[in-house]
């Protein structure tokens, strides 16, 4: 009776779409230094700016859900959609560095293609975090995302069965396969924040 009596926290929603946004930008910055490979340094440092401040939003939000004596959803969804979201936008600072640690000078086809999966499951999530509030937004968005996830499995079996044909040079083998494998895991890692927005919307429809 007295939760019903105070007010709900409706600022959560806001943290979500700022934390997504950085999630999709982060994305976009890596596209774009897949794409143009002689600019990493640029790039890496961008992403790690938001990055940085997809960190601080991120303890902002935990700490906002500590303090919080009614909030809209159920603390533990909260708690994993937004951890979700730092995971994606931390794996796609981890990839930056690696193109940067690994001094890759060149590009290759099917990391264009994985970093851009990884630009459209971004806009998906945004999407769907606009649409929070109704399952029927976010069940399409999270049925785009595993499609998305789907091809990018596609990529890369293809893409890490063609490193290893051949007598390919074992320096570009370790370097492609690490970078191969950091942007899989990011699409699995949107596919994390698609089930994690379900969850939510589904416990709150």
């Amino acid at each position: 009776m007295l939760a019903r009596l105070i007010p709900r926290d409706e600022g959560f929603f806001e943290l979500f779409d700022q934390l997504a946004g950085h999630l999709s930008t982060s994305a976009k910055l890596l596209d774009s230094l897949i794409r143009e490979p002689h600019n990493v340094a640029a790039h890496t440092k961008s992403i790690k700016d938001v990055e940085h401040k997809a960190d601080l939003l991120t303890a902002t939000l935990i700490q906002r859900l500590d303090q919080s004596f009614v909030t809209p959803f159920d603390r533990e969804d909260i708690h994993n959609v937004a951890t979700s979201l730092d995971d994606v936008i931390d794996l796609i600072d981890g990839a930056s560095r690696r193109f940067d640690m690994f001094h890759i000078k060149d590009t290759t086809v099917p990391a264009q293609k994985l970093s851009n999966i990884i630009v459209r499951a971004g806009d998906e999530i945004v999407a769907a975090m606009h649409g929070i509030r109704k399952p029927k937004i976010v069940r399409q968005r999270v049925a785009a995302i595993k499609q998305l996830e789907e091809e990018a499995d596609g990529v890369y079996h293809e893409a890490v069965g063609a490193l290893f044909a051949g007598t390919p040079d074992p320096l570009t083998v370790i370097k492609w396969k690490e970078m191969y494998d950091t942007l899989e895991r990011t699409t699995d890692s949107c596919m994390g924040v698609a089930q994690a927005l379900q969850s939510l919307s589904l416990k709150n429809a």
